[in-house]
């Protein structure tokens, strides 16, 4: 099946003929339906603590940080192109010599294209776009509307102006303020001082796309005396990049290897689920979770950050309880009280049916916690927490996308339909156990949780083989709680237009 070269080709990518093989198999048999039992409520997987219990948790938090190490973990692979999907189409749609803008934008389907134009005033680029083309179209103001906006969208996009559209999502301006704009990448530096610093330390860690690295370095150099100004913190960054080892092979629909136009075995990303090994090298007590587009303007972070710390201060309340019992299995095995722990297991994970054996008890225990905060759902595509039958019989709590359902189980998809809440990625991670030691998380996967999707190459179908998702089937055998966080916590920027909401526009 491989040439020689395929083999040497595996070989530069960290990958042997076995495992490539292993991928072909996976695509054959595909992955194994998951035994989804039903959607986690509120009362029933899902917690609500009351604002005095939220302030006790915070406070508790606060009181134990000084004691930790804690780490931000900010994935930041992602290029912005999507952000910017429709005026791609707008370029292509758009001829300003045949219509005019006016006409263009009053038909319903431009009608992101209008909002974006009636709020090019607000976003935090603009100037940057103007500054272009001054300095590169002397005449602009002489063209019509249609021309000159074209060109403004041109300008941002493409490799001979701003060239947005290839940029890293992190690095796009998102929040103009009075003296100067701020992109994704320093708001999430901002927001962490707010709850994860350790004194005047603080570590965020990023994984960026090997290609981008050297922009994130410039723009952290640019920032990094500001941020140290507003922060009063010294700002520590490190980062890491996707592994070439968890790329997978594509395969044509009838399952053979895909080769590209050089007849070179075409090798994709495995999507977030890979980022589980990046995570796997942090070393430190708790780690915070969240995606690099979900950040707020600054005079909103003070409220966020009280979310983060109740979510982190019940994760220690949970860790304390946990490692009393471990330690106390392991050193005073006589004295443990078998049905605190089960009445524990059950309250705190929803654990039926545990085992009584110390030796059991103990390897049900000794596994990294995680408590995840959750938003009402509000219809977008994403994930939500269920409840899942695992191998052994035993529901636990889950996150999974829409594409882990059965399309062709009416009762799988009355249950994806039940779903109350949406996943925002908003986790808290215990990353040690009892006796200080580091989890080996690559023991806590739940390899049968991948995906298998459709994309394309250069116009041709391909199917690709993702690994599970990092906080679905990468985190499957950790413990998981699930609390209700307020909605205002969830402000991703999927599109430019989302920009122009209110939690990404600072007060004056």
């Amino acid at each position: 099946m491989f040439t020689s070269k395929d083999i040497d080709y595996m070989a530069t990518l960290g990958k042997t003929p076995d495992q490539v093989r292993q991928d072909i198999d996976t695509f054959e048999k595909g992955f194994p339906p998951l035994r989804i039992v039903r959607a986690a409520t509120v009362g029933d997987g899902i917690k609500q603590f009351i604002p005095s219990e939220q302030s006790r948790l915070g406070h508790y938090y606060d009181q134990k940080v000084s004691e930790l190490d804690c780490v931000k973990f900010v994935p930041a692979s992602g290029a912005a192109t999507r952000m910017f999907q429709f005026l791609f189409d707008f370029l292509t749609a758009y001829n300003p010599d045949q219509t005019p803008l006016k006409d263009y934008l009053s038909r319903p389907e431009h009608g992101d294209v209008l909002r974006f134009y009636k709020g090019l005033g607000d976003f935090p680029f603009t100037n940057a776009i103007r500054k272009h083309i001054r300095e590169t179209f002397p005449d602009f103001k002489t063209w019509s509307k249609g021309h000159r906006f074209y060109c403004m969208v041109q300008v941002m996009l493409l490799d001979s102006g701003l060239n947005f559209g290839a940029m890293p999502k992190g690095l796009i301006p998102f929040h103009k303020y009075n003296k100067y704009a701020t992109t994704a990448f320093e708001e999430q530096l901002y927001e962490a001082a707010h709850y994860v610093a350790k004194g005047k330390d603080l570590q965020v860690h990023f994984t960026f796309s090997e290609d981008h690295a050297a922009l994130f370095k410039e723009v952290f150099d640019r920032i990094k005396t500001r941020l140290k100004r507003a922060n009063r913190r010294t700002v520590h960054i490190s980062y890491s990049f996707q592994k070439s080892t968890t790329q997978t092979l594509a395969v044509t629909e009838d399952n053979k290897p895909f080769r590209d136009e050089q007849q070179q075995l075409l090798f994709r990303p495995a999507g977030h689920g890979a980022l589980i090994e990046n995570l796997n090298e942090i070393d430190a007590d708790v780690v915070f979770i969240k995606n690099i587009d979900n950040v707020t303007a600054q005079d909103l972070v003070p409220e966020m950050a009280v979310q983060k710390k109740m979510l982190a201060g019940h994760l220690l309340e949970i860790q304390d309880r946990v490692f009393h019992y471990l330690k106390q299995i392991q050193h005073e095995p006589k004295l443990i009280d078998i049905t605190a722990i089960h009445g524990f297991l059950w309250n705190t994970f929803g654990i039926k049916d545990a085992p009584s054996s110390p030796e059991e008890l103990f390897e049900l225990l000794h596994r990294p916690i995680r408590v995840c905060g959750v938003v009402a759902n509000t219809g977008a595509p994403g994930g939500g927490p269920f409840w899942v039958d695992n191998a052994q019989g035993r529901s636990t709590l889950q996150i999974l996308e829409a594409s882990q359902f059965d399309q062709n189980s009416s009762r799988q998809m009355d249950i994806l339909q039940q779903a109350t809440h949406f996943n925002p990625v908003d986790l808290v991670c215990g990353m040690r156990n009892h006796r200080g030691e580091k989890y080996d998380l690559m023991a806590y996967r739940d390899p049968s949780m991948g995906f298998i999707t459709n994309k394309s190459y250069l116009g041709q179908s391909v199917k690709a083989l993702e690994l599970p998702g990092l906080w679905n089937g990468a985190m499957a055998k950790w413990h998981t709680v699930f609390v209700e966080v307020p909605l205002q916590t969830f402000n991703p920027v999927k599109t430019v237009n989302d920009l122009l909401d209110k939690p990404h526009r600072p007060l004056a």
